[in-house]
């Protein structure tokens, strides 16, 4: 392989790092051998090729597709590969040349420039962490999606019913200590222990996709399919008047695909809200069979409610309950002035443990750092006040 390919392996390997993948200078060299073995014709052989030196866990799959048609292009063949060339604008401006990713009936020319529109430096990423995703133009909206696609987290561990060998264990390991008295050490019998193996806490998120979110949703469901690739498992619903699944509709490992799935999937799109018969029919129906390892729960309204609040203060006593940790996403929470004094956010609030903003690129960081840092313990759960008549609200 030419030096220039292997200068792209590099950088191909700090990319995989930067999305929180193995990322080693071995890697770089399994990836180079990687190569040599399959060729760089066939655009579908590396791309297997490079999945199996650098994926560890099925999780990993999603972000390691991005990774990859974020340095490599799309397209379902190649031309026959030139070397990359890797170059850094004096003002730190990113531009990668790239092999030709040619799909059927499509054309371009080789070595054609593309020009990643990201700043290395923090001028660019700041400015736009801090508009709210109605302001941002068709170009900015792009770039926060590349930018969340990007965000390296990794959620807090918990423990699981699973035991683990462990030096400094709480709990001896008999059937281990019962295997090494066969060996040379029999005689002495020594007392093996273990400890609970940490697993990744799975993510609940319940959307609100009414006629009042409907500028949020796309960007939080683009939040919500990029997450996939850092936690273990993610159950996602959306709801207005009614509760759908979409969780089958995200697992397609391009965001547009998902997205598009999900609006076809979804035929009360951008109606009004019922959050507390959707929390009851997800109580009803879907808790038994989607709340296992205590999920942190994300729910994503505005909470504006045309339904009965006694109702939701019902169902939202009951779905706390159920998960590890509520944590409330409001839109509108960031502007100046906020206070949730609608009936449905006066009606959940006793049962939310978090609630934070989530309108900008720079709430949705605020969001990633609560769950890297969700606490072990689970937090009391209040009983449901008595019911008292509140007016109606009107968005």
């Amino acid at each position: 392989m030419a030096d220039a390919f292997t200068h792209n392996m590099v950088h191909f390997t700090r990319l995989l790092r930067a999305q929180g993948l193995r990322g080693t200078p071995e890697t770089t060299v399994a990836l180079i051998e990687a190569a040599e073995a399959v060729g760089l014709a066939d655009r579908d052989d590396a791309y297997h090729a490079f999945r199996a030196v650098v994926i560890g866990r099925p999780n990993e799959v999603p972000v390691f597709d991005q990774a990859f048609e974020l340095f490599f292009g799309s397209g379902r063949r190649w031309e026959p590969m030139e070397p990359l060339e890797l170059k850094v604008h004096p003002h730190q401006r990113m531009h990668i040349i790239a092999p030709t990713s040619v799909a059927a009936g499509a054309g371009g020319e080789e070595g054609e420039e593309v020009e990643l529109d990201e700043q290395l430096g923090a001028s660019a990423s700041t400015r736009l962490s801090l508009r709210d995703f109605t302001d941002l133009s068709t170009e900015e909206y792009a770039q926060v999606q590349r930018l969340i696609a990007r965000m390296v987290w990794q959620p807090a561990d918990t423990r699981s019913r699973r035991w683990r060998p462990s030096r400094s264990g709480s709990r001896p390991d008999l059937r281990r200590t019962l295997r090494q008295m066969t060996g040379p050490a029999g005689e002495m019998m020594p007392l093996a222990m273990s400890a609970p193996k940490p697993r990744r806490r799975p993510l609940l998120v319940l959307a609100d996709v009414s006629g009042s979110m409907e500028r949020y949703t796309e960007m939080l469901l683009y939040f919500i399919h990029a997450a996939r690739g850092r936690l273990g498992k993610v159950e996602a619903f959306v709801f207005s008047t009614h509760l759908h699944r979409i969780t089958r509709e995200l697992a397609h490992r391009d965001p547009k695909v998902a997205l598009s799935r999900v609006g076809d999937a979804v035929h009360d799109w951008s109606s009004g809200t019922l959050i507390g018969e959707a929390l009851g029919d997800f109580n009803r129906n879907w808790s038994r069979r989607v709340v296992r390892g205590g999920p942190v729960a994300l729910v994503i309204s505005d909470g504006w409610d045309r339904g009965d609040p006694d109702v939701l203060r019902v169902e939202m006593a009951a779905f706390a309950r159920t998960v590890h940790r509520v944590v409330w996403l409001n839109p509108l929470a960031g502007r100046a002035g906020f206070a949730p004094e609608t009936r449905g956010m006066r009606a959940a609030m006793p049962y939310v443990d978090d609630f934070l903003p989530v309108g900008t690129l720079s709430d949705l960081a605020a969001v990633v750092r609560l769950l890297e840092t969700v606490p072990r313990k689970r937090s009391p759960r209040p009983r449901p006040e008595p019911a008292t008549p509140e007016p109606a609200d009107s968005p």
